[in-house]
């Protein structure tokens, strides 16, 4: 097994003799990229010196990366000897599974061709969960496996794989062995809407119990706030006590509207003055809408890049 914190070639000596070339790419941090570009602090207020744009800093990186794989194939590559890429990112055109978290900033993202090089003999790629493989029926197999257990409810319907992959200098195949026995995701909702036996309510919207042995299990809950105590949670714990782990998310229905005065339009208020409506209709405490404003307005100064 071989740990790499930075992109390196690696040669049959460095691989006990394995009569193969590696190129592997490690997961690049957002610091390692602006390191990586020669601009790797910030100024006040998260303004980085250089001027340097999210989006021109992983379009420079993916030029750089691009650069150094073609550089490692064309002088340093034995062209008798299998090459094999490793890469731990996205890849234009790879599909993501159903619930991938989406965070500020994004991903760095490889352009398709550079993984696609007939050079390559084999891709193996990780960090979405989806299986898949971005060069079908053509050389050299570009791989997602996908994870070998579901992490989260987005792929509580997703089939599990891993890959064996007969790797030769100019030929791969790829053989798909589904696992078996992966962790069950049950995913339920219940909307109430009325009051009567809320806990068979709850109860009968839930698999029996032979189902949620060893299962992660959700339920979302929506009803009127002011049915709260009609809820019990303890009985809901014991009706799951054979799952793996339960999850209950309880989201409180309110009536209202948010008001705005009447000599104010909704274009003349900024995005804080408006969540701050929103905060007050939702009936939010004090201390959670200061707490969730001073939030947002971080957010909005990432956005703009203030």
């Amino acid at each position: 097994m071989r740990v790499i914190e930075r992109p390196v070639f690696l040669r049959p000596d460095d691989l006990e003799g394995l009569p193969l070339q590696v190129i592997a790419l490690p997961w690049i941090s957002r610091s390692g990229m602006l390191a990586s570009l020669g601009s790797d602090s910030e100024g006040e207020n998260g303004i980085r010196p250089s001027g340097i744009a999210s989006g021109q800093i992983y379009e420079q990186l993916d030029q750089r990366l691009t650069e150094l794989v073609n550089m490692w194939l064309s002088e340093r590559a034995d062209p008798t000897l299998p090459t094999v890429l490793t890469a731990h990112c996205s890849v234009q055109g790879a599909v993501y599974g159903g619930e991938r978290t989406v965070m500020l900033g994004g991903d760095l993202v490889l352009s398709g061709s550079l993984v696609k090089d007939p050079r390559l003999d084999y891709v193996a790629l990780g960090h979405i969960h989806k299986q898949q493989n971005l060069n079908e029926n053509a050389h050299p197999p570009v791989i997602y496996p996908c994870s070998i257990e579901r992490v989260d409810f987005g792929e509580a319907h997703d089939d599990k794989y891993f890959v064996v992959a007969h790797v030769s200098r100019g030929k791969t195949e790829v053989e798909w062995r589904k696992l078996q026995h992966v962790r069950r995701f049950i995913d339920r909702s219940l909307h109430l809407q009325n009051q009567n036996n809320v806990t068979d309510q709850l109860r009968q919207s839930l698999p029996v119990a032979d189902e949620l042995k060893d299962a992660i299990v959700r339920l979302v809950l929506e009803y009127p706030r002011d049915w709260e105590a009609l809820i019990d949670e303890a009985a809901l714990r014991e009706i799951t006590a054979e799952s793996f782990e339960f999850h209950l998310v309880k989201r409180p229905q309110v009536e209202g509207r948010i008001r705005i005065p009447g000599d104010q339009a909704v274009g003349s208020l900024g995005p804080l003055e408006l969540l701050d409506l929103y905060w007050k209709a939702s009936h939010t405490p004090e201390a959670e809408n200061k707490a969730l404003s001073d939030l947002a307005a971080q957010i909005i100064r990432q956005v703009h890049g203030e």
